[in-house]
């Protein structure tokens, strides 16, 4: 079984050795059998050829095709592998869950095709290019099992096709379509009584979604005003990092009454993540990044980084603030160089981040690099005002200098 991961970014070469460029992305055919149908290729001269994988030939060292290729185009029920597949969430329909692709396994035999996926973590390390040494130190601190959790085709469905099934009256539907970190702006605008009012309206499981973009003051506020078995049962519904960043801004005594209401299952995962050592983030933290506003333009932001980020050691993403200095979202150095000079960063921006704050433990800031494959992850504070940027590379030396 061949993974995605082992041949993304290797060179292609046509059968007389004439380098075309790298492999960015694999086309595949919606269907029983998702038959991979096309390659797209990273040429040289920075333009993405799509080419059918009948002028594939092999697929080693390099991807090798044959020198007389066509250039053809996406046709009607393909999808890109890594634009629609990987990183998305899909459900296993065995397990009956929502799961985040990793990777995924594509068979070589007649015609190349997509085997399945890796939703575990060995998929995260294999994409990151860990090697066996630093893998192995990393998986020993986090107590992490390293094996494949591989989904055959058959048992997964991509969430986007069964997102109507959530079950809302009828006068709740328009909030079903309303995004969590829209309503979370939302309340944040008004009152603590008002927002708990608001909440019961919807169902847990997307109240605790809107909590969890709520700024830490917010969450604090609301946290103590639940009653224990409310509080309980919308914590159960976070991310146990999520969870755990909530719990931090509790008093102790709130915090173990919550505890102790919660599923034992769910309740051993966080007691062991508030485990970890409390050392909290900041030290970590680096000044060197760049802001724009949602209404700067392209051209704009390229002027700003030549101006101010010459003597920068990285820059992978430009973070996007508001009039109050409010993180908003966040645009990478490559979708930048994808638009339009004039086009403004809000047309594009991604909007609902992954962030940190300043009491974040290291090692829930390491897990959550892990589990969204970052370069870089903003540390706001109580207002949602950035603070600085936490880089993978800088994090990564210091758990493993400390596990020396």
């Amino acid at each position: 079984m061949l993974y995605f991961s082992e041949i993304a970014k290797k060179k292609v070469i046509t059968e007389d050795n004439i380098v075309i460029g790298y492999l960015d992305d694999l086309i595949f055919l919606v269907a029983e059998n998702p038959i991979v149908t096309k390659i797209v290729i990273n040429s040289k001269s920075g333009q993405r050829l799509i080419v059918s994988t009948d002028y594939l030939q092999k697929v080693d060292k390099y991807l090798t095709i044959e020198k007389e290729f066509l250039v053809t185009y996406l046709e009607e029920n393909e999808l890109y592998l890594v634009k629609n597949l990987l990183d998305k969430q899909i459900i296993d329909l065995k397990g009956n869950k929502v799961v985040r692709v990793n990777d995924v396994a594509l068979q070589d035999k007649e015609k190349l095709s997509i085997a399945g996926v890796d939703v575990g973590i060995l998929g995260v390390f294999r994409r990151l290019r860990i090697g066996a040494n630093n893998l192995y130190k990393i998986a020993s601190l986090f107590h992490i099992k390293l094996a494949s959790q591989f989904l055959s085709w058959a048992d997964i469905q991509p969430l986007e096709l069964i997102r109507g099934n959530v079950k809302l009256k009828k006068k709740e539907e328009k909030l079903e379509k309303i995004r969590p970190e829209d309503l979370a702006d939302y309340l944040e605008k008004t009152n603590v009584i008002n927002a708990r009012k608001f909440l019961k309206i919807l169902d847990t499981e997307k109240a605790a979604e809107v909590i969890g973009n709520l700024n830490i003051n917010y969450q604090t506020a609301l946290f103590k005003n639940f009653h224990i078995d409310k509080a309980a049962k919308l914590i159960s519904f976070l991310d146990p990092d999520e969870a755990v960043d909530v719990l931090l801004t509790l008093s102790k005594k709130k915090m173990e009454e919550v505890l102790e209401k919660l599923n034992p299952n769910i309740k051993s995962q966080i007691v062991y993540l508030l485990k970890f050592s409390k050392e909290p983030i900041g030290r970590l933290l680096t000044t060197e990044y760049l802001t724009a506003g949602p209404e700067d333009t392209v051209h704009q932001v390229i002027d700003k980084i030549k101006d101010e980020a010459k003597d920068f050691s990285s820059l992978y993403n430009i973070y996007v603030v508001n009039k109050e200095s409010q993180l908003t979202g966040v645009v990478s150095l490559q979708e930048i160089l994808k638009h339009d000079s004039d086009m403004p960063l809000y047309k594009f921006m991604t909007q609902n981040l992954i962030v940190i704050h300043l009491t974040t433990p290291v090692e829930i800031a390491m897990k959550k690099f892990l589990k969204y494959h970052l370069s870089s992850l903003p540390v706001v504070n109580q207002d949602k005002r950035l603070e600085g940027i936490v880089n993978f590379d800088e994090i990564t030396s210091y758990i493993l200098e400390r596990i020396k």
